[in-house]
């Protein structure tokens, strides 16, 4: 989802889109879910004029493989669980089978659907880039999304979780990887897609103890908590996503002013969501490239 306020959350046609655009269902679904919603097709049609950039993206496959089997030789991969301020906290945890010394941390926090199998391919991803990183999953409170087969219920159970609760369990989270033996507890990233760039900011602006931070198509926080950032940030922006990307813009001034370490990217021809490859949204070249300069900001942050 673009933000977390009540009004969009209350918008039938801005949820319905956005499930679409993270692949719970294809087009013609949506026109059906829409025209039932609504009332007729002609409202349905309307109703989507205002989406037309996010709708006119098609899938197209990555230049290179990008996902990452489970059982790929050069990693270890697992599901796990650990212990939260409210409930069980599930994740799925990657790291570099061969590791010399010690590794820095990342930690994913994904859209607003909770911790889909996506999410723990992007963990593998970073585990062969060399990282220890826990994809975590932010409606554990709720039995995690594991136990809700719909994606629409799996919406609902992130729309009850609250910004206190989701930090917690971040918190927790970042502990998990703090008290790994073969983890840099100093150097620990957090990146985040969508309602999980949200995450990400909130994080920045309210816990100082991030080595890194890369939001994906994030909504940034209000003007007057920039002076509270303490993380190198890279955002990484769309350029028909203008509901995330015009706000993104207007706080680059107090970023400079306030000589925050940041850099920001916006990709040629995407829009919201373009970085997950199994998304309605995904723009293969342009995700590629914005993983790998994930990749490279955290290299440069991260590691000695």
């Amino acid at each position: 989802m673009y933000t977390n306020n009540k009004q969009e959350n209350e918008d039938p046609v801005h949820e319905l889109v956005h499930l679409y655009v993270d692949g719970a269902f294809k087009r013609r679904e949506l026109f059906s879910r829409l025209t039932k919603t609504l009332g007729s097709s002609a409202t349905a049609t309307a109703a989507l004029s205002g989406y037309s950039q996010i709708l006119a993206q098609t899938p197209a496959a990555c230049p290179t493989d990008v996902r990452v089997p489970l059982d790929a030789p050069d990693i270890v991969a697992r599901d796990v669980e650990f212990n939260g301020e409210a409930s069980k906290i599930f994740a799925h945890f990657a790291y570099p089978r061969n590791l010399d010394g010690k590794a820095p941390g990342v930690i994913i926090i994904h859209e607003n659907q909770g911790l889909l199998e996506h999410h723990k391919d992007v963990s593998r991803r970073f585990a062969r880039a060399g990282f220890a990183a826990v994809a975590v999953d932010l409606i554990s409170r709720f039995g995690g999304a594991h136990t809700m087969p719909n994606a629409t219920d799996r919406s609902a159970a992130y729309g009850r979780t609250t910004n206190e609760g989701r930090r917690a369990d971040l918190i927790s989270t970042l502990d998990y990887l703090k008290f790994t033996p073969f983890v840099h507890h100093d150097r620990i990233g957090l990146v985040g897609f969508c309602a999980g760039g949200n995450n990400v900011w909130d994080m920045v602006v309210n816990f100082p103890e991030f080595a890194a931070a890369v939001p994906f198509y994030g909504s940034p926080p209000p003007v007057a908590q920039i002076p509270n950032i303490r993380t190198p940030l890279l955002i990484i922006a769309a350029e028909n996503d203008a509901r995330i990307t015009n706000p993104t813009g207007a706080i680059l001034g107090e970023l400079i002013a306030r000589q925050k370490k940041f850099g920001m990217r916006v990709y040629e021809g995407t829009g919201h969501g373009f970085a997950n490859d199994t998304s309605n949204a995904y723009r293969a070249e342009p995700a590629c490239e914005a993983i790998r300069d994930t990749i490279a900001f955290f290299n440069k942050f991260l590691r000695a």
